[in-house]
């Protein structure tokens, strides 16, 4: 009985290290981010280059889109060091196309829809991390509910009158539901596909970073639509 309590002991105490690595690459990566767009938007000269050529804007995202997609695929073939620059290097691009932001919306309401995020995902992932309960079947409720957020904005980038004042709320709070439970979701994923006893290892770091860019793409959207949601827009 004391071998196995200390051994389940020893499986927390892990994990608890585990965990605290994904949270501290994804604060760094929304640290870094969000010190990119803020610096990005005091440029002329940057702004210029990223809104006034489009070519520029669509390939910052698709570059994002290659990196998300590319670490994901190769994570186990990449070596330590190149899964941190890979997921460091999506951080600061989306860091510049995060950049228009702080043209759209006042420094005030950015500041509050960032503080409010922040206190719901804490929230969120410690529920997420502390529950016994089972969470998969919301993770595969709010993965649906993705596609159909994902089918919608693309479908409104052709027919823009879709994406009314009204639509634009709804969408934004079926955004925060979906985003609030993918979170809590990622989080018990992340925390039990820790490989006990893999610590301190190259995969180990792999497997944080991917946990980290999990988490990161979480907190970024909720924010995003917190943000639409109660974000006052510049005159």
């Amino acid at each position: 009985m004391n071998t196995t309590h200390m051994n389940q002991n020893a499986i927390a105490e892990e994990n608890a290290r585990f965990m605290s690595g994904v949270y501290k690459w994804m604060t760094f990566g929304i640290l870094l981010t969000g010190m990119v767009s803020y610096y990005t938007a005091q440029s002329e000269a940057a702004i210029q280059l990223i809104l006034g050529n489009k070519i520029i804007f669509y390939g910052l995202i698709i570059a994002e889109l290659a990196a998300v997609i590319f670490l994901s695929a190769r994570i186990q073939k990449m070596s330590p060091t190149t899964a941190t620059i890979v997921y460091l290097g999506y951080a600061t691009l989306t860091g510049l196309t995060f950049s228009v932001i702080f043209l759209a919306y006042t420094q005030e309401s950015i500041q509050s829809a960032f503080f409010l995020t922040a206190f719901s995902f804490a929230g969120l992932s410690a529920f997420g991390y502390f529950t016994k309960r089972d969470l998969g079947p919301i993770g595969t409720f709010c993965h649906m509910g993705l596609w159909g957020l994902i089918g919608f904005a693309l479908i409104s980038m052709f027919f823009p009158s879709l994406m009314s004042s009204t639509n634009s709320k709804i969408f934004g709070i079926a955004g925060v539901l979906i985003f609030s439970g993918l979170t809590a979701y990622d989080t018990q994923k992340i925390k039990n596909s820790n490989i006990i006893g893999n610590e301190g290892t190259a995969e180990d770091h792999k497997e944080t970073i991917m946990g980290a860019l999990k988490l990161y793409l979480d907190f970024i959207n909720l924010f995003l639509m917190i943000l639409r949601l109660m974000g006052n827009r510049r005159q």
